[in-house]
């Protein structure tokens, strides 16, 4: 049975096959963008005795649905940025999370802070198109790809000046991501068939990583608590979206996942 993951990235798939832009036009445009934040030089500085955190601007999932459907980037952003938050994480696909290129712009601009377009990249070109809209960091989520793409894109990013985070979920993804020369990896602890989060995944998989890597856990974090044991697990980032952009007192939430 296909799992949503699988619709998803068979959708982004067909874009692209449909997408007749020339790649090396592209990697031309890509020369006259300014200078990227530095997304994993900001996670590795500001890890160094507390727990980063990347915010994410997420209007809906497609397991919980709308989350917060009329947030404004901007106000998001500004509050992220005044509140804490050492980067951020903007959705930019439509049709399954309600994001758009334009959040992505609206929050970086009206902030300081890294951003990392949230999508789901299939393609060389996805690759360009994320440094153009301004991102600072591309995400490659290994599950959604082979170990040749991944490979190939992440080389693709790093020659564009994007820090690239690769998203794994066990052992042989790990290897695949080390293998194409991660040194930013994130862990989802959200199975991608049944949605639900093992909270032990990301303790087991920080063991395995080596030093040098900058490691960020993802989904499944709910506050102080959880923060902490992933601190203590050797994490220097989380990725939290859905209980910031559904919290009643952003800064606070935030505030209590910069542990210790």
């Amino acid at each position: 049975m296909a799992t949503y993951l699988d619709k998803i990235v068979a959708h982004h798939r067909d874009r692209a096959a449909a997408d007749k832009r020339n790649f090396d036009d592209l990697i031309a445009a890509t020369r006259a963008m300014p200078a990227t934040r530095g997304f994993r030089a900001r996670l590795s500085a500001e890890s160094v005795d507390r727990l980063a955190v990347i915010a994410e601007i997420k209007r809906r999932s497609p397991s919980k649905g709308d989350l917060n459907p009329g947030l404004d980037p901007s106000v998001m952003a500004g509050v992220y940025e005044s509140c804490g938050a050492t980067a951020m994480s903007v959705l930019t696909d439509a049709p399954h999370f309600g994001g758009s290129v334009e959040d992505l712009q609206l929050a970086r601009g009206a902030c300081g802070l890294p951003v990392v377009r949230k999508d789901f990249t299939v393609d060389a070109r996805d690759v360009c198109d994320a440094r153009l809209m301004g991102a600072d960091c591309v995400l490659l989520i290994a599950a959604a790809l082979s170990a040749d793409e991944v490979v190939n894109f992440h080389s693709v990013a790093t020659s564009v000046g994007l820090d690239v985070l690769v998203e794994i979920h066990d052992e042989h993804e790990l290897e695949v991501a080390l293998a194409a020369g991660a040194t930013l990896i994130g862990v989802n602890q959200r199975d991608l068939v049944t949605f639900a989060v093992d909270h032990d995944r990301a303790v087991r998989m920080a063991a395995q990583m080596p030093s040098g890597v900058v490691r960020v856990a993802e989904s499944g974090v709910r506050g102080a608590d959880d923060a902490r044991r992933l601190w203590d697990a050797g994490y220097h980032a989380v990725l939290v979206g859905e209980s910031l952009v559904t919290s009643g007192d952003v800064c606070a939430s935030l505030k209590d996942l910069r542990v210790p």
